[in-house]
């Protein structure tokens, strides 16, 4: 009776840690989101490499919580269940749909037990986001062209603008080559090693040659965004240093990234804000 007695001590007192460490966690997760987001609005309308990492940090750190957390509470333990629901989220109605009906074994018109008619009665839906890897296509252009006997004339639709004069890429393309390398900084030759894995075989300084006349087709841009940033009453500026490769000698010298702001909106202005 005294060793029962004491292994179910043992298990209360295993139940009373476990949950205590899983109530730890918890709070320890919503510190976190809280301190992220008063980082996130502190880093509103200002520019600071100190916030900026400390921002990284915590929402690395949280990532792991989350993610220790989601497999922690898949295990099943000795510990109750928590009576705390997973709130259902729906997925965005701009999104796609493709439907994949499931009928049963048996067919959809005939009962398993009796071989008699059946009638539908409704239908269960669930929903799962799906990816898809980037799909690479070929676009030919065809042009026919069109004589005339009477005037000896032939008649053709003139060759569409393109990106690159006498070039393969589209104005898509470059602009996928762009945003990867400088949004969400994949360099091009981890881009040129992915689209060799889907057999499209571009050398990166092809990719390179890309993106300059990516950087030509902007600067029009550019040029209309410094023109009318510079007639703003007051600019905010900073510059964050970077490694700049020194060609032909092999080593980097430290640049600077000049980045110049035009915005009030956190004294209440309602002008448009513009960056350079």
């Amino acid at each position: 009776m005294s060793n029962i007695a004491l292994s179910s001590l043992d298990k209360d007192a295993l139940i009373a840690k476990l949950q205590a460490a899983l109530a730890a966690r918890d709070t320890l997760i919503e510190t976190l989101r809280v301190q992220l987001a008063q980082l996130r609005r502190q880093i509103f309308g200002q520019s600071s490499e100190k916030l900026s990492l400390q921002i990284e940090q915590l929402e690395l750190s949280l990532e792991e919580l989350e993610g220790e957390a989601t497999i922690a509470d898949g295990v099943p333990t000795v510990a109750e269940p928590s009576e705390r629901s997973t709130p259902v989220r729906s997925l965005p109605d701009h999104l796609p749909r493709e439907d994949r009906r499931i009928e049963p074994e048996c067919g959809p018109c005939t009962c398993p037990d009796c071989g008699g008619d059946l009638r539908p009665l409704g239908q269960d839906s669930d929903e799962m986001l799906d990816a898809l890897p980037v799909q690479w296509r070929v676009i030919r252009t065809l042009r026919t062209k069109y004589s005339c006997r009477s005037f000896e004339k032939i008649v053709q639709a003139p060759t569409p603008v393109k990106a690159i004069t006498r070039g393969k890429a589209t104005f898509a393309t470059l602009a996928h080559v762009v945003v990867s390398k400088f949004d969400h900084h994949l360099p091009l030759y981890r881009q040129a090693e992915m689209m060799a894995t889907q057999g499209i075989d571009i050398d990166r300084s092809t990719l390179a040659g890309w993106a300059a006349q990516a950087s030509r087709l902007l600067d029009p841009i550019v040029t209309r965004i410094r023109e009318e940033g510079l007639k703003a009453a007051k600019i905010h500026s900073d510059d964050t240093p970077v490694p700049m490769l020194v060609p032909g000698k092999g080593k980097t010298a430290q640049a600077r990234l000049w980045v110049y702001a035009v915005d009030d909106r956190a004294s209440g202005a309602t002008t448009r804000k513009r960056v350079l």
